[in-house]
């Protein structure tokens, strides 16, 4: 030990530094590799479990999707109570037909059924050779909760096989029931389309752990009962799906492996969507991780070996002190120049250090800067957009009734016009009340009632404990505006209906019109910047929409904003996304 000693004090500098750095460092890449390759494990095991929970969430929102496509269409259709009248049955089954036929959906038959019993279908040829056994309990099961979108169980239908009924009451403008509209959905079509985005295998079920999706008997994970068809799974299977928590568990399944069973949280429907994979699945690349990290030892050893030496000889304390300086900066907008004192290269690159900060500093000021002025740029010529858009419109009519001599009218059109101006133009707030928002939408709606007569009728049904919160000024008549010019108008008439309402902390308000509807293709791109900001030559062809949609992503973010859906001659509803809002949260500016 004592030789060992000697010799060691007899090297040179260089050499120390060498056989210190490599014993020291190799020590330590070799604790933590082997402590990051367990964690890594851990991680790689974690990570594929997250993945499949997310993989199942986001299944199970696109479930959600699928069906607010159906509840759309019978939303529509509810509207068609003029189908059922005597003399409209060829039209009703050709509305049904094209709804079936365009719709991008997963209903695959749709019926009205008239309160006397008669039935019009999608397919009537179909339904006038099959019938189907389970309209008149459908039609019962629409008027328990009326007014509200009904869902059936699973059952087999003789027009759309395995599939399950939503249901909805028909009424007329008296809130009379003439009758019910009923979509079948293509379970099989729903399997299709959720099966690409599973690992392996899944089941969708109901709250009483009714099967809603097909299943394949040649599933080797699900255990079967054996000679029945179509495949029905084992009680004892079943009791366990019910009884699984949501999130991950453990399962016994019909492999040689056990299962993780991955269970996503009931939808608003109460369905809930398991996914299964094997054990093996999740673990089979951790021996390929195993073998990576032995070969990354043994080439980090070599390279340690290589560097250590290179280190020992360029290496030198000032070099070091300056990287971990340098390390430390975590924050460019408020950062401690480093001191010079040197006088050779050490010294000039502290001193391009600083000066580089210096710009970097001058640079993000300047951004910062530039982002805040485009943002408020954006918000003006937005607001700037709106208003002259309504005023254009006002003034039309007040125009038209002067030309008439209808001099109470104009007299009352002008104040209505002086109350509409002093309620846009107030530059005290963003935000008005939602009763003040109607207040002036009612005044709009006076003028334009008092142009046009009552050929276009306009109502408004919202809850009153919703007329507190607070909303963008100028939000809903642009909307109404577009319904009456677009909608109603090219049909000589109609009606406009304003409803809102709470759902999952979103305040919900619809503008809905039973006028010539949208075409599909046009559609899309009603809310869609397409001419680059300049000023659409088309006046009425989507730019107010698309203002009042970017006035509110801007202000709120993305997950706000306009939803648009529609149906030619049948109308059209526009729904309008806001968080809710109060005059304190206003005061506070927490959104």
């Amino acid at each position: 030990m004592t030789k060992l000693f000697h010799w060691y004090a007899s090297l040179g500098l260089a050499t120390k530094q060498f056989i210190y750095l490599f014993i020291v460092t190799l020590l330590l890449v070799q604790v933590l590799a082997w402590r990051n390759l367990h964690e890594a494990e851990s991680l790689l095991q974690n990570q594929v479990i997250r993945d499949a929970e997310l993989l199942v969430s986001r299944t199970n929102q696109y479930i959600d999707a699928s069906l607010d496509n159906v509840e759309n269409m019978l939303l529509l259709l509810s509207t068609r109570a003029d189908l059922l009248e005597d003399g409209n049955e060829d039209a009703a089954v050709e509305t049904l037909r094209k709804f079936a036929g365009i719709n991008n959906s997963i209903a695959r038959t749709l019926y009205m059924i008239r309160a006397d019993g008669q039935v019009f279908a999608s397919s009537q040829v179909v339904y006038d050779i099959m019938g189907n056994p389970r309209l008149s309990q459908l039609y019962e099961l629409a008027l328990m909760n009326y007014g509200a979108i009904n869902v059936s169980e699973p059952y087999d239908s003789p027009m759309s096989g395995r599939t399950l009924a939503y249901v909805l009451p028909i009424a007329d403008a008296t809130n009379k029931v003439k009758g019910v509209v009923v979509a079948e959905l293509n379970l099989d079509l729903l399997t299709e389309r959720i099966a690409p985005m599973i690992y392996q295998s899944y089941i969708l079920f109901t709250k009483e752990g009714s099967v809603i999706n097909r299943l394949d008997s040649r599933d080797k994970l699900l255990p079967f009962q054996t000679a029945s068809y179509p495949p029905t799974l084992e009680e004892s299977f079943r009791g366990q799906l019910v009884g699984l928590k949501v999130g991950v568990s453990g399962i016994e399944g019909d492999s040689l492996n056990p299962l993780v069973a991955v269970k996503s949280t009931k939808n608003r429907l109460g369905w809930t969507l398991a996914a299964f994979i094997e054990e093996d699945y999740f673990y089979q690349d951790l021996q390929k991780l195993n073998n990576n990290y032995r070969t990354a030892s043994i080439v980090w050893i070599i390279m340690l070996l290589l560097s250590a030496y290179l280190l020992s000889r360029s290496f030198t304390h000032p070099i070091r002190r300056f990287v971990e300086k340098m390390d430390r900066l975590n924050d460019l907008q408020v950062v401690a120049k480093l001191p010079v004192t040197r006088r050779d290269e050490i010294g000039r690159l502290t001193q391009s250090y600083n000066a580089m900060l210096e710009r970097i500093q001058s640079l993000l000021q300047k951004t910062k800067s530039a982002e805040e002025q485009k943002k408020e740029y954006e918000l003006k010529m937005l607001r700037s957009q709106i208003a002259p858009h309504f005023l254009y419109n006002t003034l039309a009519c007040i125009s038209s009734l002067a030309k008439q001599q209808r001099i109470d009218e104009v007299r009352d059109t002008i104040r209505s016009l002086v109350k509409l101006l002093s309620f846009s133009f107030d530059k005290q707030s963003e935000y008005v009340t939602l009763a003040e928002e109607l207040e002036g939408l009612r005044m709009y709606m006076h003028i334009q009632q008092v142009r046009y007569g009552d050929q276009y009728q306009f109502r408004i049904d919202i809850n009153p404990d919703l007329l507190q919160y607070r909303i963008l000024k100028l939000t809903l008549q642009p909307l109404v505006e577009n319904a009456l010019f677009h909608g109603l108008t090219p049909n000589h008439g109609g009606l406009i209906v304003v409803k809102g309402g709470l759902e999952n902390g979103i305040l919900r308000l619809y503008v809905r019109d039973n006028g010539i509807g949208i075409a599909r293709e046009k559609r899309g791109s009603l809310l869609q910047d397409q001419d680059g900001g300049r000023r659409s030559v088309y006046r009425f062809t989507g730019i107010g929409l698309r203002n009042v949609h970017e006035r509110i992503r801007i202000h709120h973010g993305e997950t706000y904003g306009l939803r648009i859906g529609s149906a030619e001659g049948t109308g059209t509803v526009v729904r309008v996304d806001m968080p809710v809002l109060t005059e304190s949260d206003e005061q506070l500016g927490i959104w």
